[in-house]
C-alpha cells in the first residue's frame, strides 16, 4: 500500500513538473513575441530595429541551451501557423520567414541555444555572458545577413541593410541580457547561501 502511494506521489510530481516546463515555454515564447511588438521601422532598411533579439539572448541565457532552443522552435511555429507573434512590421506568419527578415527568424532557436550553452558550460559571470550573448549575436548575423546576400544578390547590400544600423543597438541588448542573466544568477546563489 505505501509503496503504491509512493509511485502515485512521485508520478503525480512528474506530471507537475512536466507541466511547469512546459509552462515555462510557452510563456519564454510569449515574451519573445511580446518583444517583438516593440518595433521601430528604419525608413533605410528593411529590416526593423526591434527588441526581439534581446528577448532571444535573454531566454537561452536564463533557460540554457536545449530550453532556449525549444521555446524558439516554439516560437517560429507559432508564426508559421499564422499567430501574430512576428514584428508588425511585414507580411506576417510563413511570409515573414521567406522575407527580409527570415535569415534572422530562423536562426533564433541557434542563437538562443548558442548562448545558452556558453552561459552554462562555465561559471556564470557577467563577462561569460557577455561572451555568450556576443556569440548568439555572430550566429545571428551571420544567419540574417547570408540570407539577405540571397534575396538582394549583393553581400554589401546585405550588409548596408542588415548590420550597420544595428550594431549599436544590438551592444546595448547584449549588455542588457547579460546584465539581467548575471544579476539573476546572483540572487539565485545569495537566496541559496541563505538556505
Amino acid at each position: 500500500m505505501a509503496k503504491s502511494t509512493a509511485q502515485a506521489v512521485t508520478s503525480s510530481d512528474r506530471v507537475l513538473s512536466g507541466a511547469s516546463q512546459v509552462a515555462v515555454i510557452v510563456g519564454a515564447s510569449l515574451f519573445v513575441a511580446l518583444c517583438a511588438r516593440i518595433t521601430v521601422p528604419l525608413p533605410f532598411t528593411p529590416v526593423p530595429l526591434t527588441l526581439q533579439n534581446f528577448a532571444v539572448l535573454l531566454v537561452g541565457l536564463l533557460l540554457g541551451a536545449r530550453k532556449g532552443f525549444a521555446v524558439l522552435s516554439l516560437y517560429l511555429a507559432e508564426g508559421m501557423m499564422g499567430l501574430p507573434v512576428f514584428s508588425p512590421i511585414g507580411p506576417g506568419g510563413f511570409a515573414q520567414l521567406v522575407g527580409p527578415t527570415g535569415g534572422f527568424l530562423l536562426a533564433y532557436p541557434f542563437v538562443a541555444g548558442v548562448a545558452g550553452l556558453i552561459l552554462e558550460s562555465g561559471k556564470r559571470t557577467f563577462g561569460r555572458a557577455i561572451l555568450a550573448s556576443f556569440s548568439g549575436e555572430v550566429v545571428l548575423f551571420l544567419a540574417g545577413l547570408s540570407w539577405l546576400a540571397i534575396l538582394t544578390h549583393s553581400f554589401s547590400l546585405a550588409i548596408r541593410f542588415g548590420l550597420y544600423w544595428f550594431v549599436f543597438a544590438e551592444i546595448i541588448k547584449i549588455m542588457m541580457a547579460a546584465a539581467f542573466a548575471n544579476s539573476l544568477a546572483r540572487s539565485q546563489r545569495a537566496s541559496n547561501d541563505h538556505a
